[in-house]
């Protein structure tokens, strides 16, 4: 597993089409309700994406545009279109309200110039929004490159109306995400995250794989130099040139946003559970480890992304594991 893969952990299209359909001008598809990740891809025709905040971007054939955050956006055939702005939210992604080709909510007056396939992603976590936090508000790809294979597939499965289609167009939706971010943060001019460029170098590259695929091993600078064919001193200071921070600096930060992550989604596992699945010995060095990257302990972290009703009873167990652990 590579540092940017690893992202990709809880990032899955799963019946996130909201639809396609062939549009003819004037029109305007206002997506009311923000995804934290959505893709945008024209696979005929052209029009623009207007964001809430921001400048319109152009999007024409084969090309992509990813929307990130909570805030809505629209998208019509020119900038100040005379067409009134048709809302399209989550029903769209309902099948029930029509199929995969024409659900309700689209402004689809027959046979357009113009074909939009839209994708929302939910991102969930502390490991997700780290690829959020790698991206501009608006990013655009233009076509002609790796990702329109991915896109001559999409256009084949949206003609069709087979049985699994959902799960087809999903797999290629997260195919079509991951070959336009990777070709943006590899074109000319770009200013991508360090990690990204750190992976491409032969021993950072492959500390980094070592430590996103073993988070829970008991590194050391020394073990993590054996397995690289590489010195101490070099890494270290390969490791801190370009990717900003200590080789164990960086495996703290990754432990405990996969430690936020399991808090979060596993209510029954303990404190002392997770420690040990982040490669914590045991509870009381792993809640010091937390509290000083966090600013909370994991039990305090736990209790606020509860709601209300639940929160008394995490109060005691969490409390008698600590006096446990404590004592």
């Amino acid at each position: 597993m590579d540092a940017f893969g690893d992202l990709f952990r809880d990032v899955r299209a799963h019946g996130s089409l909201f639809g396609s359909s062939a549009l003819s001008p004037p029109w305007a598809l206002h997506f009311v309700d923000g995804a934290p990740l959505t893709l945008c891809t024209v696979l005929t025709g052209g029009g623009w994406i207007v964001p809430e905040r921001g400048a319109p971007e152009p999007l024409r054939a084969y090309d992509t545009v990813v929307v990130r955050g909570l805030e809505t956006f629209t998208f019509v055939d020119e900038v100040g279109t005379r067409a009134e702005p048709v809302a399209c939210g989550e029903f769209c992604a309902t099948p029930e309200q029509g199929g995969t080709r024409h659900r309700r909510g689209w402004h689809d007056p027959g046979d357009g110039a113009t074909t939009l396939i839209v994708g929302a992603y939910p991102v969930r976590g502390e490991v997700g929004r780290r690829l959020l936090d790698a991206l501009p508000a608006v990013l655009r790809v233009a076509g002609g490159g790796t990702s329109d294979a991915v896109l001559d597939h999409l256009a084949a499965e949206v003609a069709v109306d087979a049985p699994g289609q959902q799960v087809v167009l999903d797999r290629l939706l997260d195919w079509m995400l991951v070959c336009t971010l990777r070709e943006w943060f590899d074109r000319p001019g770009s200013a991508p995250p360090a990690w990204w460029t750190a992976q491409r170098d032969p021993v950072v590259g492959r500390a980094l794989q070592l430590l996103h695929a073993e988070p829970a091993a008991p590194w050391t600078v020394g073990t993590l130099a054996g397995r690289t064919g590489v010195s101490r001193s070099t890494l270290a200071k390969r490791f801190a040139d370009l990717v900003g921070e200590p080789p164990l600096t960086y495996l703290t930060h990754r432990r405990m946003a996969l430690a936020a992550d399991l808090l979060a989604e596993r209510e029954a596992a303990t404190v002392a559970e997770v420690a040990r699945a982040v490669g914590y010995a045991d509870a009381f060095s792993f809640s010091a480890a937390f509290k000083r990257v966090r600013g909370v302990n994991p039990s305090e972290f736990r209790r606020a992304g509860k709601p209300p009703e639940k929160r008394s009873a995490q109060v005691l167990s969490d409390r008698q594991q600590e006096c446990i652990v404590e004592g």
